[in-house]
């Protein structure tokens, strides 16, 4: 009998490869300080320039007492899967209010943004379909091409002419459908698509548009309610509440065809528990709130652009970020995580971004921008980065 630890080699060798090429992934704990933009890591306090919360709605009283509020008279969980049990009175209500407030036909809700991508895709393409994704597109959105075993293909990042260029060539096969596939703000570079040309190419090429929105809710957009907002020829309309909205899960915005064939067909949605009680409590307070916050977005708003220019100012590569996700691309891994721990060791948390979750040669400081900085910690950081490029 082969002894145990050869079968785990593979494990092995593995981490140890990401360990010489500076890779390797470890979590670390951390204990949000309330009301503020700081954490306490290993004891240490630092303040938090990697968090999505961009409304700091985590905190928000108002949310937390309508998730204890919807806790105490529905229960710590939903107990089933929503075709059991689990479609409680008040998991209708905010779809009916997403619906509302998103001006769209319909809304369904999921447990997580990748669990909505990865299960939401491999529903609505086959293996004689043929997806077109954007290169810099979230994993999520990837896993889920792959899954509906669909030919997929991906355009250069924003190419237009690119992605024309295989609608075109896709005229020639006999696909059931065509999926177009993007973010409106780029994860992990800030930048924006334009979604006036995708949806003029795929209205002229007769293909089915998927828009991620995740990043630009609560933040840009009439009221904060993204990019895809009041937008005709969207079809399928992702949105994200584990960042802006300050909790967790997610939610598609569609036809009432969409919906009811993805509450039959889905397996992310058939065959997983629902949302809790807390959870749609929390996301129900924080949907009030979001289009009524123009000063926070506004005051917001300003300091992404004036942090961007300070960093452009002293020579720091940001990409084409124009959103409150700022990239410091450095280049090298080992780099990246020196300049990484020079800042945790003085007080600011901001995670090295290295591939694969970024291009070999891109690894990056992905500093993001929330309401919760004030201009001391923005202030701070900068007089920090100015000591690491005068180094």
């Amino acid at each position: 009998m082969k002894d145990r630890t050869d079968k785990l080699s593979f494990l092995y060798s593995a981490l140890e490869q990401r360990k010489e090429e500076h890779k390797l992934r470890e979590l670390v704990s951390a204990l949000p300080v309330k009301g503020t933009s700081k954490v306490l890591v290993e004891g240490k306090e630092l303040i938090n320039f990697c968090s999505n919360d961009y409304l700091g709605l985590s905190d928000r009283q108002e949310v937390i007492n309508r998730s204890i509020e919807y806790t105490k008279d529905f229960g710590a969980g939903s107990e089933a899967s929503r075709l059991v049990s689990g479609t409680l009175t008040i998991h209708k209500a905010l779809e009916q209010k997403l619906a509302d407030t998103f001006d769209v036909e319909a809304t369904l809700l999921f447990n997580s943004g990748f669990q909505a991508n990865t299960t939401i895709i491999s529903s609505l393409a086959d293996r004689n379909s043929l997806i077109l994704a954007d290169k810099k597109c979230h994993n999520s959105l990837i896993q889920g091409a792959i899954l509906s075993r669909a030919e997929f293909k991906r355009f250069n990042h924003n190419d237009y002419n690119h992605l024309e260029t295989l609608l075109m060539q896709a005229e020639e096969k006999s696909y059931n459908r065509i999926w177009i596939i993007t973010e409106t703000v780029f994860s992990m570079d800030g930048d924006l698509n334009d979604l006036d040309a995708l949806i003029s190419l795929a209205q002229k090429h007769d293909a089915l548009l998927y828009s991620d929105d995740a990043h630009a809710l609560g933040v840009l957009g009439d009221k904060g309610l993204g990019l895809n907002f009041g937008r005709e020829g969207i079809d399928v309309s992702i949105g994200t509440f584990g960042k802006a909205f300050g909790s967790f899960g997610a939610f598609i915005g569609c036809s009432k065809a969409i919906k009811e064939f993805l509450v039959n067909f889905c397996p992310g949605f058939i065959y997983t528990t629902s949302l809790p009680p807390s959870v749609i409590g929390a996301l129900s307070a924080s949907l009030e709130l979001i289009p009524g916050m123009e000063t926070e977005r506004k005051q917001l708003l300003e300091r992404i652009y004036s942090t961007r220019s300070a960093l452009n100012q002293m020579g720091y590569d940001t990409g084409d970020s124009d959103s409150q996700i700022i990239p410091i691309i450095i280049g090298d891994e080992e780099e990246t995580l020196k300049l990484s721990k020079f800042l945790f060791e003085n007080g600011i948390w901001a995670s090295a971004i290295r591939p694969p979750t970024v291009d070999s040669g891109k690894s990056r400081i992905r500093l993001t921008i929330t309401a919760k900085h004030s201009q001391k910690d923005i202030d701070k950081l900068l007089d920090l980065l100015k000591q690491w490029k005068a180094k």
